[in-house]
Protein backbone atom coordinates (compact mmCIF):
# COMPACT_ATOMS: atom_id res chain seq x y z
CA UNK A 1 0.00 0.00 0.00
CA UNK A 2 1.56 3.66 -0.95
CA UNK A 3 2.08 6.10 1.64
CA UNK A 4 1.67 9.04 -0.18
CA UNK A 5 3.37 12.56 0.96
CA UNK A 6 3.24 14.70 -2.02
CA UNK A 7 0.48 17.13 -2.14
CA UNK A 8 -1.11 16.09 -6.00
CA UNK A 9 -0.80 12.32 -4.30
CA UNK A 10 -3.40 13.60 -1.52
CA UNK A 11 -5.67 16.32 -2.37
CA UNK A 12 -7.70 17.05 -5.66
CA UNK A 13 -8.37 20.65 -4.87
CA UNK A 14 -11.05 22.39 -6.98
CA UNK A 15 -11.77 25.29 -4.65
CA UNK A 16 -10.39 28.28 -6.92
CA UNK A 17 -9.28 30.54 -3.89
CA UNK A 18 -7.58 28.14 -2.02
CA UNK A 19 -5.94 26.19 -5.10
CA UNK A 20 -3.20 28.55 -5.32
CA UNK A 21 -1.89 27.22 -2.19
CA UNK A 22 -1.75 23.65 -2.92
CA UNK A 23 -0.81 24.30 -6.43
CA UNK A 24 2.71 26.35 -5.63
CA UNK A 25 3.39 23.85 -2.60
CA UNK A 26 5.33 20.19 -3.27
CA UNK A 27 4.68 18.81 0.34
CA UNK A 28 0.92 19.73 2.20
CA UNK A 29 3.05 21.15 5.10
CA UNK A 30 4.71 23.65 3.00
CA UNK A 31 1.89 25.36 2.37
CA UNK A 32 1.36 26.17 6.94
CA UNK A 33 3.44 29.48 6.78
CA UNK A 34 1.39 30.78 3.69
CA UNK A 35 -1.77 31.04 4.94
CA UNK A 36 -1.82 34.49 6.67
CA UNK A 37 -0.49 35.68 3.91
CA UNK A 38 -2.52 33.84 1.47
CA UNK A 39 -6.07 34.75 3.63
CA UNK A 40 -5.12 38.52 4.26
CA UNK A 41 -4.86 39.15 0.17
CA UNK A 42 -7.86 37.42 -0.08
CA UNK A 43 -9.68 39.39 2.08
CA UNK A 44 -8.05 42.59 0.68
CA UNK A 45 -9.17 41.35 -3.02
CA UNK A 46 -12.35 40.26 -2.06
CA UNK A 47 -13.75 37.39 -3.21
CA UNK A 48 -16.89 36.99 -6.14
CA UNK A 49 -20.09 36.08 -4.43
CA UNK A 50 -18.61 36.36 -0.70
CA UNK A 51 -19.12 39.23 2.00
CA UNK A 52 -17.28 40.82 4.88
CA UNK A 53 -18.44 39.50 8.34
CA UNK A 54 -15.65 42.27 10.32
CA UNK A 55 -12.40 43.19 9.28
CA UNK A 56 -10.82 40.26 7.89
CA UNK A 57 -13.25 37.70 7.98
CA UNK A 58 -14.83 36.62 4.37
CA UNK A 59 -17.84 34.72 4.68
CA UNK A 60 -19.78 32.88 1.15
CA UNK A 61 -23.24 32.21 0.82
CA UNK A 62 -25.39 30.50 3.00
CA UNK A 63 -23.06 30.55 5.78
CA UNK A 64 -24.22 29.87 9.02
CA UNK A 65 -22.99 30.85 12.48
CA UNK A 66 -24.32 30.20 16.18
CA UNK A 67 -24.30 33.53 18.45
CA UNK A 68 -21.64 31.53 20.54
CA UNK A 69 -19.51 31.02 17.64
CA UNK A 70 -16.04 32.79 17.82
CA UNK A 71 -13.83 33.89 14.85
CA UNK A 72 -10.47 35.80 15.07
CA UNK A 73 -9.54 36.73 11.93
CA UNK A 74 -7.96 36.25 9.22
CA UNK A 75 -10.72 33.29 7.71
CA UNK A 76 -12.39 32.52 4.63
CA UNK A 77 -15.16 30.63 5.36
CA UNK A 78 -16.35 28.98 1.83
CA UNK A 79 -20.37 28.78 1.45
CA UNK A 80 -22.87 26.49 3.03
CA UNK A 81 -20.36 26.53 5.88
CA UNK A 82 -21.81 25.94 9.75
CA UNK A 83 -20.08 26.91 12.49
CA UNK A 84 -22.24 25.19 15.58
CA UNK A 85 -22.19 27.02 19.15
CA UNK A 86 -19.10 26.99 20.81
CA UNK A 87 -16.70 26.87 17.48
CA UNK A 88 -13.73 28.77 18.21
CA UNK A 89 -11.62 30.01 14.75
CA UNK A 90 -8.50 31.37 16.48
CA UNK A 91 -7.19 33.00 13.00
CA UNK A 92 -5.71 32.00 9.70
CA UNK A 93 -8.43 29.36 9.13
CA UNK A 94 -9.70 28.75 5.34
CA UNK A 95 -12.14 26.28 4.27
CA UNK A 96 -14.35 25.36 1.22
CA UNK A 97 -17.51 24.99 0.81
CA UNK A 98 -20.41 23.22 3.26
CA UNK A 99 -18.02 22.83 5.75
CA UNK A 100 -19.19 21.66 9.47
CA UNK A 101 -17.17 23.20 12.50
CA UNK A 102 -18.49 21.81 15.50
CA UNK A 103 -19.78 22.26 19.22
CA UNK A 104 -15.87 23.29 21.05
CA UNK A 105 -14.15 22.44 18.03
CA UNK A 106 -11.03 24.95 18.11
CA UNK A 107 -9.18 25.42 14.95
CA UNK A 108 -5.88 27.77 14.02
CA UNK A 109 -3.93 27.99 11.16
CA UNK A 110 -5.49 25.34 9.14
CA UNK A 111 -7.07 24.34 5.81
CA UNK A 112 -10.59 22.74 5.29
CA UNK A 113 -11.51 21.77 2.04
CA UNK A 114 -14.83 21.02 0.59
CA UNK A 115 -17.20 19.12 2.95
CA UNK A 116 -14.85 18.35 5.63
CA UNK A 117 -16.61 17.74 8.90
CA UNK A 118 -15.14 18.58 12.34
CA UNK A 119 -18.51 18.56 14.24
CA UNK A 120 -17.62 17.69 17.95
CA UNK A 121 -15.01 18.54 20.32
CA UNK A 122 -12.09 18.84 18.00
CA UNK A 123 -8.78 20.27 17.63
CA UNK A 124 -7.18 21.05 14.73
CA UNK A 125 -4.12 23.29 14.38
CA UNK A 126 -1.52 23.71 11.43
CA UNK A 127 -3.26 20.95 9.79
CA UNK A 128 -4.46 20.76 5.96
CA UNK A 129 -8.03 18.44 5.59
CA UNK A 130 -9.00 17.49 1.98
CA UNK A 131 -12.26 17.04 0.67
CA UNK A 132 -14.71 15.21 3.24
CA UNK A 133 -12.28 14.16 5.52
CA UNK A 134 -14.50 13.80 8.88
CA UNK A 135 -12.80 14.01 12.53
CA UNK A 136 -15.14 11.74 14.97
CA UNK A 137 -16.09 13.07 18.41
CA UNK A 138 -12.70 14.17 20.41
CA UNK A 139 -10.53 13.35 18.04
CA UNK A 140 -7.37 15.91 17.91
CA UNK A 141 -4.41 17.05 15.55
CA UNK A 142 -1.50 17.33 17.97
CA UNK A 143 0.67 20.21 16.67
CA UNK A 144 3.77 20.35 18.60
CA UNK A 145 6.52 17.73 19.88
CA UNK A 146 7.13 17.48 23.67
CA UNK A 147 10.62 18.39 23.18
CA UNK A 148 9.19 21.44 21.13
CA UNK A 149 12.43 20.56 17.73
CA UNK A 150 11.46 20.40 13.98
CA UNK A 151 8.77 17.60 13.25
CA UNK A 152 9.97 15.26 10.73
CA UNK A 153 7.62 13.21 8.73
CA UNK A 154 8.62 10.01 9.00
CA UNK A 155 6.95 8.01 6.04
CA UNK A 156 8.85 5.41 3.78
CA UNK A 157 11.58 7.85 3.53
CA UNK A 158 12.11 10.95 6.12
CA UNK A 159 11.21 14.27 5.48
CA UNK A 160 12.32 17.05 7.60
CA UNK A 161 9.70 20.28 7.13
CA UNK A 162 11.76 22.84 8.95
CA UNK A 163 8.93 24.24 11.23
CA UNK A 164 8.34 23.27 14.86
CA UNK A 165 4.31 23.20 14.45
CA UNK A 166 2.75 20.88 11.75
CA UNK A 167 -0.55 19.06 12.97
CA UNK A 168 -2.29 16.47 10.91
CA UNK A 169 -2.36 15.86 7.15
CA UNK A 170 -5.75 14.46 6.46
CA UNK A 171 -6.01 13.62 2.49
CA UNK A 172 -9.20 13.67 0.49
CA UNK A 173 -12.17 11.26 2.20
CA UNK A 174 -9.87 10.32 5.33
CA UNK A 175 -12.08 9.28 8.19
CA UNK A 176 -10.42 9.41 11.89
CA UNK A 177 -12.59 7.71 14.32
CA UNK A 178 -13.62 9.38 17.67
CA UNK A 179 -11.36 10.29 20.72
CA UNK A 180 -8.31 9.43 18.27
CA UNK A 181 -4.72 11.70 18.78
CA UNK A 182 -2.49 12.66 15.40
CA UNK A 183 0.60 13.00 16.69
CA UNK A 184 2.53 15.81 15.01
CA UNK A 185 3.24 15.72 11.20
CA UNK A 186 0.56 12.03 11.26
CA UNK A 187 -0.21 11.72 7.48
CA UNK A 188 -3.51 10.10 6.54
CA UNK A 189 -3.70 8.63 2.84
CA UNK A 190 -7.00 9.22 0.79
CA UNK A 191 -10.09 6.99 1.79
CA UNK A 192 -8.42 5.80 4.42
CA UNK A 193 -10.39 5.00 8.02
CA UNK A 194 -8.65 4.79 11.50
CA UNK A 195 -10.87 3.05 14.39
CA UNK A 196 -11.71 4.78 17.42
CA UNK A 197 -8.57 5.49 20.16
CA UNK A 198 -6.31 5.20 17.90
CA UNK A 199 -2.84 6.84 18.75
CA UNK A 200 -1.17 7.78 15.45
CA UNK A 201 2.24 8.57 14.30
CA UNK A 202 3.77 8.60 10.83
CA UNK A 203 2.42 8.05 7.06
CA UNK A 204 -0.50 5.64 6.79
CA UNK A 205 -1.56 4.44 3.31
CA UNK A 206 -4.38 5.72 1.07
CA UNK A 207 -7.53 3.12 0.27
CA UNK A 208 -6.84 1.33 4.15
CA UNK A 209 -8.05 0.57 7.44
CA UNK A 210 -6.21 1.17 10.23
CA UNK A 211 -7.16 -0.37 13.37
CA UNK A 212 -4.68 0.00 15.73
CA UNK A 213 -0.93 1.94 15.11
CA UNK A 214 0.95 -1.53 14.07
CA UNK A 215 -2.42 -3.07 12.05
CA UNK A 216 -3.25 -1.63 9.17
CA UNK A 217 -5.53 -3.48 6.48
CA UNK A 218 -6.32 -2.84 2.80
CA UNK A 219 -9.59 -1.85 2.37
CA UNK A 220 -11.78 -4.33 0.20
Amino acid sequence: MKKAVLTKELFDCKCEYIKPLFDSCEYPWEMLSKIKEHIDNLTLEGIEGFSELKKGVLVGEGVEIAQTATIEPPAILGKGTKLRPGAYLRGNVITGSNCVIGNSTEIKNSILLDNVQVPHYNYVGDSVLGNYAHMGAGAICSNLKADKKEVVIRGESLHKTGIKKVGGILADGADVGCGCVLNPGTVIGKNTSVYPLVRLRGVYPEGAIVKDSNNVVERI
